[in-house]
C-alpha cells in the first residue's frame, strides 16, 4: 500500500493531485467522483461582477492552450451565496482562487471569504493586474506581490497560496517576499504569455491579443519554475504548468513540489486527474516508496535517488 497523504500547511489532502484554477468546476462530478482528488480548486472569483475579455477567449496551438478569458463572473456576493453550497457537497479540501484588482480589495475579499463555513484555503491569483501600479501584474515584483499577500494576511486567518507568474524576471525573489509575507504555500507557476496571429486576418487570434499560453509546452519552463522557488522558501510549492501524466507529475515533486494541479489536461480528457493519481501510486510501487511524499524533493542538489 502506498499512502499518498499530503500535508500543505495546515491542511492535510488526501493525495496531492487537484486541478489547476480555471479549468475545474463542480459538473464533472458527473464524469467522475470528485472526493477521489486531494483539493478542489475553484475557478477565480473577483470581489465585483466582471464581463470578461473580448472573444474569441480561446485558442488551440500546436502544443498547447492560449486563453484570454478575463475572468468572468457575477462577483463575490453571488459566489458566497451560490457557489460555495454546490461545493460543500464535496469532501476534499475546498481552495477558493480570489482575484482583486488592489490591495485593499484583496484584503475585503480575504475578509469575506475567511468569515465563511466551508474553504479551508485562498488562493491569492496575484498574477492580476494591479491598478495602482498601472495594471502590471502583483507578482511581477516581490514588493508588489508582498504588499497584496500582507493586506490579505492582515485582514484573513485563513492560509493563503499565493499564486506566482512566470512572467517575472525572478521568481525566486517573489516567491521569497510572499512567504515572508506571510504566504503558506506558493502556486508555481499561472501561465506564460503567449500570441497566435490568424495569417488570413493578419489579426490575433484571441480578442484580446495576447493570451496565457498553457499545456505540454509549458511544462519544461514551469518545471524549473518549481525547482528555483523549491530552493528558495521553507513553505510547500504546489507545482502546475504542462502536467498531464503521472510522470509528470513525479517530475513537478522530485523537483520540489508538494502537491500539483492539473489544468489543460482535463479539456483534452476530463478524467486526467484520476489517471495522474492511479499512475503516481502505481509508480510508488514500482520503485518501493510507501509515501508518495517521499519523492518531493529528489531532484534537488544534495539529494539522491535510491537505486533500485
Amino acid at each position: 500500500m502506498v499512502d499518498l497523504t499530503t500535508r500543505i500547511g495546515a491542511i492535510t489532502l488526501a493525495n496531492p493531485v487537484m486541478p489547476a484554477s480555471g479549468t475545474f468546476g463542480p459538473e464533472l462530478a458527473q464524469v467522475f467522483d470528485l472526493d477521489a482528488l486531494g483539493a478542489l480548486v475553484t475557478k477565480s472569483v473577483t470581489p465585483e461582477p466582471r464581463a470578461g475579455n473580448a472573444l474569441p477567449r480561446l485558442c488551440e496551438t500546436e502544443a498547447g492552450i492560449l486563453n484570454s478569458i478575463g475572468i468572468p463572473g457575477k462577483g463575490l456576493d453571488h459566489f458566497i451565496a451560490n457557489a460555495i453550497p454546490e461545493w460543500r457537497r464535496f469532501r476534499p479540501p475546498l481552495i477558493v482562487s480570489l482575484s482583486a484588482g488592489t490591495n485593499a480589495a484583496f484584503a475585503e475579499a480575504a475578509s469575506r471569504l475567511a468569515a465563511t463555513p466551508g474553504i479551508a484555503a485562498i488562493e491569492a491569483n496575484i498574477s492580476c493586474p494591479n491598478l495602482e501600479e498601472d495594471g502590471r501584474a502583483f507578482a511581477m515584483f516581490p514588493e508588489s506581490a508582498a504588499a497584496a499577500i500582507a493586506a490579505m494576511r492582515a485582514r484573513c486567518a485563513l492560509p493563503i497560496w499565493a499564486k506566482l507568474s512566470p512572467n517575472t524576471g525572478d521568481i525566486a525573489a517573489v516567491a521569497r517576499a510572499v512567504e515572508d509575507a506571510g504566504a503558506d504555500a506558493v502556486v508555481v507557476a499561472n501561465t506564460i504569455l503567449g500570441l497566435a496571429i490568424d495569417i488570413e486576418t493578419a489579426r490575433p487570434r484571441l480578442g484580446a491579443g495576447m493570451g496565457g499560453f498553457s499545456g505540454p509546452a509549458f511544462k519544461p519552463i514551469a518545471l524549473r519554475l518549481v525547482w528555483q522557488c523549491a530552493q528558495a522558501v521553507r513553505i510547500p510549492v504546489i507545482g502546475v504548468g504542462g502536467i498531464a501524466t503521472a510522470e509528470d507529475a513525479v517530475e513537478f515533486m522530485m523537483a520540489g513540489a508538494t502537491a500539483v494541479q492539473v489544468g489543460t489536461a482535463s479539456f483534452i480528457s476530463p478524467t486526467a486527474m484520476v489517471q495522474v493519481i492511479d499512475g503516481l501510486r502505481g509508480f510508488c510501487t514500482r520503485r518501493g516508496f510507501t509515501r508518495s511524499a517521499d519523492l518531493t524533493g529528489l531532484a534537488l542538489p544534495g539529494r539522491q535517488l535510491a537505486a533500485e
